[in-house]
């Protein structure tokens, strides 16, 4: 028999497409990709607690149900929205190209593709890499690279608060509806002093419920979103609600173009944590994000693979 030695994190398909990422045997992460929504989304997201820190849909209102937990989107794609669950706008998984497991990460990439509802042909294609893997201290690392490329030699994301990867966060985390506070890396706290500010990362943290009967009880969880040195406009100005919810708007102040020959490319981290961590903590963590390659996909040379994901050097 052929040795095999099992991986600590893995990336596993599932029905209805479906994907989840688990560290020894623990799954923290589910990434779907179904026909049932109209745009793909990570849930449920979960710290050291393994609770999820996000929610589906706002605590008070029916009309955002738009808001899935961890998702991407844009209110202004050449005068068509792909934000509101009104919108004929859809995104859509063209196709998977990799899921990788491993010791130290696991990874998937993926195609989607951005569809304005009337056109069979996509506006863009979105070629998304997501890596999972835990911090030292329990906590669980989603980095998110997103490379966006246009049908047409050029494409513009108009002026809007509302792009590209959103978050909401669980209702117990909310500040207006739990016990949650919203803080980002300049030391400013709470949606008025947060709003349209920029920030090299943003905090949302509060009490998580866990354990049942008589051991129910809280914890303090949250959810820290990094914005790269590298994306436009860095740091990043941030739309942030006291609801819970919370974003990085990259074209707040001004349209963005990509083109084919020249594609956006983004790259954010959300860092699932125990406790309030000190900015020392999150300083180190933004270092080693700063400084990690990002990731390309090639053909592969394997057999019965046929794309490879892999850090540039």
């Amino acid at each position: 028999m052929t040795a095999f030695s099992l991986p600590r994190y893995q990336v596993i398909p599932h029905a209805h497409r479906q994907v989840s990422f688990s560290v020894d045997g623990v799954e923290k992460l589910r990434w779907h990709s179904g026909a049932d929504y109209p745009r793909p989304f990570f849930y449920p997201f979960c710290g050291p607690s393994n609770e999820t820190l996000t929610r589906m849909g706002h605590a008070g209102a029916g009309n955002h149900d738009h808001h899935q937990s961890i998702w991407f989107a844009h209110h202004d794609v050449q005068g068509v929205s792909f934000w509101s669950n009104s919108s004929p706008a859809r995104i859509e998984q063209r196709e998977w190209l990799a899921y990788s497991d491993g010791d130290d990460e696991a990874v998937m990439a993926v195609l989607l593709d951005w569809k304005d509802g009337h056109d069979p042909q996509p506006l863009l294609t979105q070629e998304l890499i997501a890596g999972f893997r835990v911090h030292p201290d329990g906590g669980t690392l989603l980095e998110l690279q997103s490379t966006f490329t246009p049908t047409a030699e050029m494409l513009e994301f108009g002026k809007t608060n509302f792009g590209f990867l959103a978050v909401r966060v669980a209702k117990t985390l909310s500040a207006a509806f739990g016990g949650g506070q919203l803080r980002d890396s300049e030391g400013r706290e709470g949606e008025p002093a947060i709003f349209g500010n920029q920030a090299k990362w943003m905090d949302y943290s509060g009490p998580v419920a866990v354990g049942s009967g008589k051991d129910r009880h809280t914890v303090e969880e949250g959810i820290t979103y990094f914005d790269h040195p590298s994306n436009p406009g860095h740091p990043s100005k941030w739309h942030v609600r006291e609801d819970g919810w919370m974003g990085s708007s990259t074209c707040m102040d001004r349209p963005l173009m990509t083109t084919r020959k020249e594609p956006l490319r983004l790259r954010y981290l959300l860092f699932a944590h125990a406790g309030l961590p000190d900015a020392d903590q999150l300083l180190g963590i933004q270092k080693e994000f700063t400084g990690r390659s990002p990731w390309r996909v090639r053909k592969s040379m394997v057999k019965h693979h046929t794309w490879d994901v892999f850090r540039a050097s």
